[in-house]
């Protein structure tokens, strides 16, 4: 392996991860991107990963294939809850039990292996849907536990979780990614993109992107179905 520092890039496809991977790489940093195939209902997010791979570069993307549809309870895995399609109350039904810890979880065991020194994720407490698992809280939690968790971190380097997003809102996250030479029409960020990676432009998902376009001045690459 190079003398660079490398990190592991949490990459779903959407918009957040990909302005993720475009800050890591911006920060000189040797870029992994994992991906996860969970039994989502989107997976058309899977295909745009490959395509913001392929625009930003990276020295590898991996996909993990791990059914949480077999635990269920979420909307993006379980076909039999409906996704809301108008703002609610409270941590929506799109929730994914345990999801950033279980993917988090996987990217550290990766990390180890890569000798990586972060692990990037486009975590946001801003302009988001309320999941506890993107709140700063949690990220800080899960840094102290992956020192005590890993060789690395015993020996006295820990990985270091980095959520450069987690106190942006969407426009700024969107502007940083235009600076930074992203196209967004490459993202797929819709709960229920079709296989093309059209979006509804309804959920929660597509209301917070349209919304944050609007407010950067920029405008939104999203096929609309």
């Amino acid at each position: 392996m190079s003398d660079s520092k490398r990190a592991v890039v949490l990459l779903s496809g959407g918009l957040d991860s990909a302005t993720c991977l475009a800050i890591a790489r911006s920060q000189g940093y040797a870029c992994y991107a994992l991906s996860f195939h969970y039994g989502q209902r989107h997976d058309s997010e899977l295909a745009a990963a490959q395509r913001v791979v392929a625009a930003l570069g990276a020295e590898e993307l991996k996909t993990i294939h791990i059914n949480m549809g077999d635990i269920g309870g979420s909307a993006l895995t379980d076909p039999a809850i409906d996704v809301p399609e108008a703002p609610t109350e409270g941590i929506p039904v799109t929730y994914v039990p345990a999801r950033n810890t279980v993917f988090l979880s996987l990217a550290l065991g990766w990390a180890e292996v890569l000798d990586a020194d972060a692990i990037f994720i486009g975590v946001n407490a801003v302009d988001y849907s309320g999941y506890p698992d993107c709140r700063p809280e949690f990220i800080s939690a899960f840094e102290r536990l992956a020192t005590l968790a890993t060789k690395r971190g015993v020996e006295g380097h820990p990985i270091s979780i980095q959520a450069p997003l987690l106190k942006l809102s969407k426009a700024e996250i969107i502007q940083q990614g235009v600076a930074l030479g992203l196209d967004y029409g490459l993202t797929v960020s819709c709960y229920q993109a079709d296989h093309q990676g059209r979006a509804c432009g309804v959920c929660d998902s597509c209301r917070l992107r349209k919304e944050g376009f609007a407010q950067a001045g920029v405008a939104d690459p999203t096929p609309y179905r």
